[in-house]
């Protein structure tokens, strides 16, 4: 039996402005060439950011602002569902955890977008890879690793090879700040979900196509691995 393999993988690949059609069509040919089955949650990316402004402009709180973002990750995930095609996973995104589990026994591909208010896909990403017994969880961004700091904002920023649960948990507890499209790492829920279940973790830049398959594999890359 294949094992299974969790993406999160970041809306800005996926839809940086206007959907990416050569980018999910290169990274599903990826995923279809190697031997495992595949959980993905989508991110909302830039999608999310405006949608969530826009409901805040008019007033809404952060609730209504996460659930304009969920949305968007939904209208995401549809785009990689179709670029995946009908023969190998579901007509539209898993609505749960529930429903995702059921899915696995029959598609190759279980694809979801966001939840809940105040979660997010990170998190989702983790809750599903300790749904499927996951073998990894593997982070697609636009960032190539962990760093000590927005490697965007600090040149001097250190990048990580290999950092433990705990130092990933007080790196996002810096960052995290709880609102729909806002940037950090890897939300502090999911670090804490991945470190309760000891779920090895690889993060790598999702243009970065031979590190991408590297982590899918659990072979040496270029990014950050959390175990």
């Amino acid at each position: 039996m294949a094992q299974t393999v969790v993406l999160s993988l970041g809306g800005s690949l996926v839809n940086p402005g206007k959907p990416d059609r050569k980018y999910v069509r290169r990274l599903v040919e990826l995923l279809k060439a190697t031997d495992y089955k595949f959980g993905i949650v989508v991110g909302g990316g830039k999608l999310a950011r405006t949608l969530a402004e826009a409901v805040r402009k008019k007033g809404a709180g952060e609730f209504e602002a996460d659930e304009a973002a969920i949305w968007a990750t939904k209208k995401n995930a549809k785009f990689v569902i179709s670029a995946l095609g009908r023969s190998q996973t579901h007509a539209s995104p898993c609505e749960s955890f529930a429903q995702a589990r059921q899915y696995a026994k029959k598609y190759r591909f279980v694809v979801m977008g966001g939840t809940i208010p105040g979660i997010t896909t990170d998190s989702d990403a983790a809750l599903l890879a300790e749904c499927l017994h996951a073998k990894r969880l593997v982070n697609l961004s636009n960032v190539d690793g962990i760093y000590s700091s927005n490697p965007y904002l600090e040149p001097n920023a250190k990048k990580f090879k290999r950092i433990s649960y705990q130092k990933l948990i007080n790196l996002a507890g810096r960052y995290d700040l709880r609102k729909a499209g806002t940037h950090f790492i890897f939300d502090f829920l999911a670090c804490k979900l991945i470190a309760r279940s000891k779920i090895e973790t690889h993060f790598v830049h999702g243009k970065n196509f031979s590190d991408v398959r590297n982590a899918i594999e659990g072979k040496p890359h270029g990014g950050t691995v959390v175990k």
